[in-house]
């Protein structure tokens, strides 16, 4: 890197103390030298050190230099790199440096007023002098990565991987400032001896007896075997519940990683309800200091103008995936990959190089699947990432990804899936008709152990109270992990011991949870959801197909919800047309019947891709109204933090202002997320109270049922099941 020495003394930070302080050149040089290495794997590394070298040459100038001694006046400091860059005809550096701080902004268009927010408007502003910046910083050469195409939407996805770049590096160097030393990151284990963790915790299966267990080892073989020998690329694996998917797919990306020199593996999961389990069978396996779990809905950005470092340190606590296995959930990941911003995309540039897992791929959502699958295949063929689609009901994506992606082909990881199918047949579907509520609870009582998944919070509600009280469970999203995690032990135990198990649930339970049930019932729902709750039944195979019956009904004055209901007549019309709807041929057909009934429109609601490829509302890269539109929970959540045990001694250390990452993945069990709605009923009464902006904590405790979980309707103390 090519720069001049030294010249005068202008600061970019001044340490909590007072005591030090880091020059503009220092953090420039440090910000460059470590974006140039995160953006190495997809051929950036000259476009993101230029990044690092402009973001902060705003800081030359004489306002900037006041506000740091305290002046309360504003000063723009990143608007100076943007416009130094776009002079240079580097439009994605100067996205970048526009947005480190408050997001990455609108591309707009020409005609915008310098006091707009669009990247145009910010090139017309006039900024504070900041020419000193020439004395001590020389720009290198850079260019455009050579693989990645230059149509708008390539574009605009190579440029929030650039920005990640940016911000991890801004926020990296100024965290080693702030704490005086090196930040404590890395020394995880080696992805070869996490693979010996795995060889040893899966030595004594290969000894199996049974025909099920022998099985299951075929399939983990043909995964081991398969990730040694396949290219990067894009996978299925098509594995019947009850085949051990989760311990083969990671030996598939653990073999794979190693063959192909793949930095991580990241493993994406529908539902938070869910994430816990599959983060502690592989903590279990590689140790829990190597597996980061990610589902906080913390969300930290420094404003420009800010120079509290409280806030810098809150800022950098925010996971940056920088551990050998990350385990998050498919909202995370892909709205992180298409929002706008720092604390979201700082993570993203290290998804390059790595083996990504969507497990249960049939619940991507129908309404952003076409942005969903465009990722994907970014990601796949730009950034050198393997993805696997892992499911026991693949989805037929096979079209879209023709569409979107024409020379990228899909290559099945295990050998016939459809003579598993019949291997791994543990249930048989009956059609009971309509049913009463008191009816329904009626047959979950007449039997010890029963599952019951519903379409409706109030359905569950109801249905919780008419069971027998002993050994009764009501699974809600309303439950901190910690308390997730409690009480499918306690299922698991009662199943396991023969007690009374009686468990009803939204659809939740469905993807993933690894239990399993003699009998159980489903409100009528899509096929998928159908089969997935029949998942949770004998997945041991220990009572014979015929006598494991899974009921479908439909409940008597109840009309199907609306976000369902194409859903159902695709499953209805399935199950006409095949005596058999669980084999794979009836899948196919349903998925590709339910995305023709919805319509290619319905795979893109909000038009995301429209947005970037044609521009929106006037403007080119509408980076921040495209974050705005994709969310795929469509009303935004909160957090809300629970004094619940060792919670309870966190929240002290959080309000005592120990920001940390480690104080936030700990705090990250004993949180839930809640609707703005619900949040205000709470602090209106006096129930909650802010931390920041961003975080809150439940200080009356009587409001959370550690059995059921929080209580939304504060009046009466009724809660709201999920």
């Amino acid at each position: 890197m090519d720069t001049t020495t030294e010249k005068t003394s202008y600061w970019a930070h001044v340490s909590a103390d007072g005591t030090r302080s880091q020059t503009v050149r220092q953090h420039l040089l440090g910000t460059a030298t470590l974006a140039e290495q995160f953006a190495q794997p997809f051929g950036a590394g000259s476009q993101a050190c230029l990044a690092g070298l402009l973001h902060d040459i705003g800081k030359y100038s004489h306002d900037f230099q006041k506000r740091l001694a305290g002046s309360i006046d504003r000063v723009d400091h990143s608007t100076a790199g943007a416009k130094e860059a776009w002079q240079l005809r580097q439009a994605e550096v100067a996205f970048a440096v526009a947005g480190h701080h408050g997001g990455l902004p609108d591309g707009g268009g020409k005609t915008d007023s310098s006091d707009t927010g669009t990247l145009f408007g910010r090139i017309y502003r006039d900024v504070p002098d900041y020419s000193v910046w020439h004395d001590e910083i020389n720009l290198p050469e850079a260019s455009h990565p050579a693989q990645i195409p230059r149509d708008n939407f390539s574009t605009s996805f190579y440029i929030r991987m650039l920005y990640s770049c940016l911000v991890d590096a801004d926020y990296q160097d100024t965290e080693t400032f702030m704490l005086g030393i090196t930040a404590p990151r890395g020394g995880y284990t080696a992805l070869p001896q996490l693979l010996e963790k795995l060889n040893q915790y899966i030595a004594p299966w290969w000894a199996a007896k049974t025909a099920l267990n022998q099985k299951r080892c075929e399939i983990l073989r043909a995964c081991l075997d398969r990730g040694r020998t396949c290219n990067s690329g894009l996978y299925t694996l098509t594995v019947p519940t009850g085949g051990g998917k989760t311990v083969s797919s990671l030996g598939f990306a653990l073999t794979h990683a190693i063959a192909q020199g793949k930095k991580r593996i990241i493993y994406v999961i529908p539902y938070t309800s869910i994430i816990d389990q599959t983060a502690e069978i592989f903590q279990q396996i590689l140790g829990e200091e190597n597996v980061i779990e990610h589902h906080s809905g913390i969300d930290y950005s420094v404003p420009e103008n800010d120079v509290d470092p409280a806030h810098y340190r809150k800022t950098l606590a925010i996971e940056n995936w920088d551990a050998p296995v990350i385990v998050t959930t498919a909202v995370q990941f892909f709205e992180s990959l298409y929002n706008n911003r720092s604390s979201r995309c700082r993570k993203l540039h290290n998804i390059a190089d790595s083996v990504v897992i969507f497990d249960e791929a049939q619940t991507l959502p129908v309404n952003y699947l076409r942005p969903c699958v465009a990722a994907i295949a970014q990601l796949v063929q730009y950034y050198g990432v393997t993805a696997i689609l892992c499911t026991a009901t693949q989805p037929a994506l096979q079209p879209l990804f023709a569409e979107l992606a024409p020379k990228l082909s899909i290559h099945e990881i295990c050998p016939n899936t459809n003579a598993m199918y019949h291997f791994f047949r543990r249930t048989t579907l009956q059609m009971a008709g309509e049913l009463t509520e008191e009816g329904l609870a009626g047959q979950l009582n007449a039997i010890p152990q029963a599952l019951c998944v519903v379409n409706r919070r109030a359905t569950a509600q109801r249905l919780y109270a008419m069971l027998e009280s002993e050994g009764r469970y009501c699974l809600t999203t309303l439950l901190c992990p910690a308390d997730r995690k409690r009480l499918l032990k306690e299922i698991r135990a009662r199943l396991k011991n023969g007690l009374p198990c009686r468990v009803v649930s939204t659809s939740l339970i469905e993807a993933g949870v690894d239990v399993d049930f003699p009998a159980a019932w489903r409100e009528e729902a899509g096929l998928d959801s159908v089969l997935q709750t029949a998942g949770r039944c004998n997945r041991d195979g220990t009572y014979p197909a015929e006598n494991s019956i899974v009921t479908v009904f439909r409940l008597q004055d109840q009309r199907i919800p609306a976000i369902i209901r194409p859903n159902v007549d695709a499953a209805r019309k399935v199950m006409e047309a095949f005596t058999d709807p669980a084999q794979p041929e009836a899948i196919e057909a349903y998925f590709s019947f339910l995305r023709a009934v919805k319509g290619n429109a319905a795979l893109d609601k909000n038009q995301i891709m429209d947005m970037f490829c044609k521009g929106y509302q006037g403007r080119i890269f509408p980076f921040a109204s495209a974050a705005e539109q994709f969310h795929l929970i469509e009303a935004n959540t909160v957090t809300i933090y629970l004094p619940v045990d060792d919670g309870i001694g966190l929240l002290e250390c959080l309000r005592a202002g120990q920001a940390d990452r480690a104080l936030y993945r700990r705090l990250g069990q004993y949180a839930v997320n809640i609707y703005p709605e619900h949040l205000q009923k709470l602090l209106d009464a006096g129930a909650a109270e802010p931390i920041d902006d961003n975080s809150y904590i439940l200080t009356d405790p009587t409001l959370y049922d550690r059995s059921t979980g929080l209580s939304l309707d504060v009046e009466t103390g009724k809660a709201i099941f999920m």
